[in-house]
């Protein structure tokens, strides 16, 4: 049947314009949501990462350390460079203690140029850089002698150097890497420099730890992993060291006004992960996730530089921070019976005992 030319069963057929839009919309519109999620998404992302920052930063601020020596192992990148830029824009001398000498003359030409040199001297900020190797106690002996003969004080000495995660290799005085870069090598420093320190006191000694001590354990029967090596493991033990170290130390240094605290800085970016092996295909996936929620070294430092400095933790010793708090430990941080005997065998194993 037809009505007005049109037949009553026939469909009305819709304009192709309509049709083509109809169908073509939602793909259309499809980029556009992504572009838009993704914008959305990366606006928050910096904001949450400058609130981040903002609540970070500062942990010296206002503090002077004019007229204070600083020794900061490792200074020439990551955590030990930022710390070295900040306490020197607080006034202090600071020296770097750096295995590569070439490298640390760079870096310190960089933080003078970063700072000003006019900024940088102004009331009594200097920086000096001093070769030290960790992996060498005959190194760590002719920094200590030379800083005795040229130093009238010592106020602050932050153990920041560290190697992460590294294939089974020895020290030159054939100590398995991590421990004893990690742990012996700043025992024989920090003990050779405790006279110094003493008299220089109220001062104070930073041991940059880290969080994976939970997963290490201090194995007395294999101490030099020469039964068997984990990469992972021996540097959890290493960083575990650490902080029994710092303990021990803290109650052997009770009433000498010298203080002794320990520190994690969190999962920041530096380049102490060298070691680790990211698949090709994973790197750009992993350098957005490190960038989105890796502290930068600035932020990772602020714990360390806020302990060298601040007010707030003048005579706190043998405790744990992080992100300028104090923490908890677990039990086996806390358990001063291996404290000692790790002290023991330390000083035996870089020759402080015969």
């Amino acid at each position: 049947m037809r009505l007005g030319g049109r037949s009553l069963t026939q469909p009305r057929a819709q304009p192709c314009a309509h049709a083509g839009r109809s169908a073509a919309g939602p793909a259309a519109m499809a980029p556009a949501a992504l572009t838009a999620a993704l914008l959305g998404g990366g606006l928050l992302l910096a904001a949450w990462r400058w609130l981040r920052a903002a609540a970070r930063r500062g942990a010296g601020a206002g503090a002077s350390m004019r007229g204070k020596t600083v020794i900061i192992t490792g200074a020439n990148s990551g955590l030990g460079r930022a710390a070295a830029t900040e306490l020197l824009r607080m006034k202090a001398r600071v020296i770097m203690g750096c295995r590569d000498r070439a490298r640390a003359e760079r870096a310190a030409r960089e933080i003078r140029a970063e700072l000003g040199e006019r900024e940088a001297a102004e009331g009594g900020g200097e920086l000096v850089v001093r070769e030290l190797d960790l992996a060498s106690l005959r190194s760590v002996r002719a920094f200590c002698h030379r800083v005795l003969q040229e130093e009238p004080r010592l106020d602050v000495l932050i153990n920041n150097a560290g190697i992460f995660q590294c294939p089974y290799m020895k020290t030159e005085d054939g100590f398995e890497m991590q421990f004893g870069v990690n742990h012996l090598g700043h025992f024989l420093l920090t003990n050779l420099l405790l006279g110094l320190l003493k008299n220089s006191a109220p001062s104070r000694i930073v041991v940059v730890s880290s969080k994976l001590y939970k997963y290490g354990e201090i194995n007395f029967e294999d101490l030099n992993s020469d039964i068997s090596y984990n990469k992972s493991f021996c540097y959890s033990r290493s960083k575990l060291a650490n902080i029994l170290f710092a303990r021990e130390l803290a109650r052997r240094l009770e009433g000498t006004g010298v203080t002794v605290n320990s520190l994690h800085p969190g999962i920041v970016r530096t380049n102490l992960g060298r070691h680790v092996n990211i698949p090709l295909l994973a790197k750009p996936l992993f350098n957005l996730v490190s960038w989105a929620f890796f502290k930068t070294p600035l932020e990772g430092a602020q714990t360390s530089i806020y302990l060298a400095s601040s007010p707030d933790v003048e005579g706190v010793s043998g405790k744990y921070f992080g992100d300028c708090k104090e923490e908890e430990l677990l039990p086996k941080a806390m358990d001063d019976l291996v404290a000692r005997k790790l002290w023991d065998i330390s000083e035996v194993m870089v020759g402080l005992l015969k």
